[in-house]
């Protein structure tokens, strides 16, 4: 019988969603490369995302959303009930071990509710952090008793493997399930096995002599929006491009600030095979956001080539995993004034060098994935439901 393998996500493509990309990418892997037969239990609808529109690979299973409109609370609400609905079709379509994502929020939660009742080993994959998250961006008090009886209920049935996307990420998981022993694989999100790049250069970017900085993505509620203002505020025209590509939460306040500036170009988009064309990505993480979430941005820049500007905290993954690639401010007081100095110091040659570090941390986060995939695949295999 061929091994199969279930995986659980709000997002799949042709969604271009980073979590449904990264989870195309170990589908493509494993049916080429290990002949698993992958199934993906996904939400049948559109979202905004940075990643590639892409064909699906594997056997789909969608399930239809109780809501398709963007209203903010209704989102939220219909969020959690689209979490028990894909764990629900997940059961119904089961083979192999079931790998659970964290989109949409709590969908661990229904995982550990529902599938251990039920006598049904998972594995989790965890992107974003939730019900963590909901306190880290202040809906909820962490003392609340609601939140504090989530918090319980989602780590009282650890999974059977865990996947996460950094060191510090897996060990606060392992603190979360009291369980140090329980086996992880740790798995980089934002590094594709499938990567293309454009060799001609885009319109935005000119031979100009100017130094290209970046932010292509996302600005949600665990991205710093006053870290940005700063780079907006205080970016030379004379010697630096400040190339945008923004959505989310805090993004219409970021364009508006960026509107008709010198020196800043604004773009709907920028795929990813054009990232290497900027000379410096900027990726941000609010402290108390600390590996509950992980920004994919900061790996694919750094994997796209480009050295990144990171702002949050030094024990951050997105820090820890590609320091030798990167430039640090640190997320505290202050950081108006470090930014217009770093922006004032930069040169050329620093960025030589962190770029021509870049590839030598690309290929090092290459190997770490194939790894975390290969163990996957052979979990896939020993599997016995």
């Amino acid at each position: 019988m061929q091994p199969t393998l279930t995986i659980i996500n709000r997002h799949y493509p042709p969604n271009p969603g980073i979590t449904g990309e990264t989870a195309w990418d170990l589908a493509k892997y494993l049916i080429e490369q290990h002949g698993i037969d992958v199934q993906i239990v996904h939400i049948d609808r559109t979202y905004d995302g940075g990643g590639a529109i892409r064909q699906p690979v594997g056997r789909t299973f969608a399930v239809q959303p109780v809501y398709k409109g963007n209203n903010g609370l209704l989102k939220l609400v219909t969020g959690l009930i689209d979490g028990l609905l894909l764990i629900r079709k997940g059961i119904q379509v089961r083979k192999g071990p079931l790998l659970v994502m964290t989109s949409p929020p709590l969908l661990p939660f229904w995982a550990s509710r529902l599938l251990t009742r039920r006598g049904i080993p998972y594995w989790l994959w965890s992107m974003d952090l939730f019900p963590e998250g909901f306190a880290a961006e202040g809906k909820i008090s962490a003392r609340n008793p609601l939140y504090r009886w989530v918090m319980r209920q989602t780590y009282r049935n650890p999974p059977d493997l865990l996947v996460a996307l950094g060191p510090g990420q897996a060990e606060h998981l392992l603190q979360q399930y009291r369980q140090p022993a329980l086996k992880t694989v740790v798995l980089p999100c934002g590094v594709l096995m499938h990567q293309e790049r454009d060799t001609t250069p885009p319109a935005w970017r000119q031979n100009d002599g100017k130094l290209y900085i970046g932010y292509a993505g996302n600005v949600a509620q665990p991205h710093s929006a006053a870290f940005l203002k700063s780079i907006i505020r205080h970016i030379d025209p004379e010697r630096q491009q400040l190339v945008l590509a923004l959505y989310g939460r805090k993004a219409p306040e970021l364009i508006e600030l960026a509107t008709g500036r010198p020196g800043i170009t604004l773009l709907p988009n920028i795929p990813r095979s054009q990232l290497h064309f900027l000379d410096l990505q900027l990726v941000t993480l609010l402290p108390e956001w600390t590996h509950i979430a992980v920004p994919s941005k900061a790996v694919s820049g750094v994997c796209s080539g480009s050295p990144i500007l990171f702002c949050g905290r030094a024990d951050s993954d997105s820090y820890g995993l590609l320091q030798e690639a990167a430039f640090f401010l640190e997320d505290a007081s202050g950081l108006d004034e470090r930014v217009a100095q770093f922006l004032q110091d930069l040169t050329p040659e620093q960025l030589i060098e962190r770029k021509n570090k870049a590839s030598q941390v690309a290929d090092k986060l290459q190997t770490m994935v194939k790894t975390a995939y290969d163990a996957i695949a052979a979990a896939v295999y020993v599997f016995k439901s």
